[in-house]
């Protein structure tokens, strides 16, 4: 095991920049979590920590040693692909042992490895199977078994769930955590689904167009979000944003259809602003100590989910869209409009440019 930093890494394809300088520093036995959009640059990251991508600029050092200029082979890192990259042709065994027998690794000790990595994976009973004769959860198992044998320093995951069905993933999420919290190994993990980056992650790396955009724990990225992107790709559905107006003498915010929404405590800055709202913070009765905030909403759609109802609508009066997640399943039609509440000390407030106020 070992820790992993990135010091103001980058990487550009000619002229063209596409990792900005990130800074990271990985604890050793911590799983961190790269979680962005498609061309976001966190598998372009993964690989350059992997090697299979040079780095620019910059340092990657895996157990307090620089590895810019090692091969893969050389830098005591296993990967786990989406694809698998099982070969066909050979057993369960024979495909996790590859790898050991490439290394000479003495035999008695390939067959202790194995069989451990096996029994962790509930993989006893199919060593002898080719890959074909295995379900899609079965082949991820043994490719993360052909790592674990490995006994590598980082484990790097490169969204090696995307291709199993929404059941399976769920079931393979604990899994890859239980697995991971058992033997303690630093662990890189790239993924797009938020849901799997929130429940796998000891902290968050949200990634936006080549910028770490925040790093910070799983709960501090939802209830403190840096960006108004890191807040609307984090959580479900998406925050919404209402800009407002700011009277600076009375510091009272104004939706733009003319409704006072709130006062800010601290001093407003010279400028509008946007006030965030999670749809789960969203209510039909007022919830909570204090004054709760009255919206009044004409709802366009309801999706009725069964544990929750999730409306969406605009404000009337200022056609600003809306979302609202409410526990349980609600009989609205389209096209009433109806008060909402949200109490004030939910909201998130952010600048024009998108950072989040200084004084929340």
């Amino acid at each position: 095991m070992a820790t992993l930093q990135l010091k103001d890494v980058r990487k550009s394809y000619g002229s063209l920049e596409v990792i900005h300088g990130v800074n990271l520093e990985i604890a050793d036995g911590e799983l961190v979590v790269l979680v962005g959009p498609s061309g976001c640059g966190k598998s372009t990251l993964l690989r350059m920590i992997a090697g299979l991508e040079r780095v620019s600029a910059g340092t990657v050092a895996i157990g307090g040693k620089v590895v810019n200029e090692r091969e893969p082979k050389d830098r005591d890192i296993a990967m786990v692909f989406q694809n698998y990259a099982l070969y066909p042709h050979m057993t369960v065994f024979d495909n996790m042992a590859y790898g050991l027998r490439n290394r000479r690794t003495p035999r008695e000790e390939i067959e202790v490895r194995v069989r451990d990595a096996a029994r962790i994976l509930e993989l006893d009973e199919y060593l002898e199977r080719t890959p074909r004769q295995l379900s899609g959860g079965q082949r991820q198992r043994v490719a993360m078994g052909r790592a674990i044998v490995r006994k590598p320093a980082v484990f790097l995951f490169d969204e090696p769930l995307s291709n199993l069905d929404a059941k399976l993933r769920v079931h393979m999420r604990v899994e890859i955590r239980r697995l991971q919290q058992a033997l303690r190994t630093t662990s890189v993990y790239v993924t797009h689904d938020q849901v799997e980056a929130m429940t796998l992650a000891d902290r968050l790396v949200v990634m936006n167009k080549g910028v770490a955009e925040q790093v910070g724990s799983p709960v501090e990225v939802y209830e403190r979000p840096a960006t108004t992107f890191v807040a609307s790709f984090i959580g479900s559905p998406a925050m919404n944003f209402l800009p407002v107006s700011v009277n600076g003498e009375s510091r009272t915010l104004t939706l733009r259809g003319g409704q006072p929404l709130t006062s800010l405590d601290s001093p407003s800055p010279a400028q509008d602003i946007i006030v965030g709202i999670r749809p789960e913070d969203i209510h039909l009765q007022p919830n909570g100590q204090g004054e709760a905030v009255r919206l009044v909403v004409g709802i366009d759609l309801v999706e009725v989910l069964g544990a929750d109802s999730v409306l969406h609508g605009r404000l009337v009066g200022s056609e600003d869209r809306i979302m609202a997640r409410l526990p349980g399943i609600h009989r609205i039609r389209a096209g009433e409009s109806l008060p909402l509440f949200v109490a004030p000390d939910r909201f998130h407030y952010f600048l024009q440019s998108g950072r989040r106020m200084a004084q929340q």
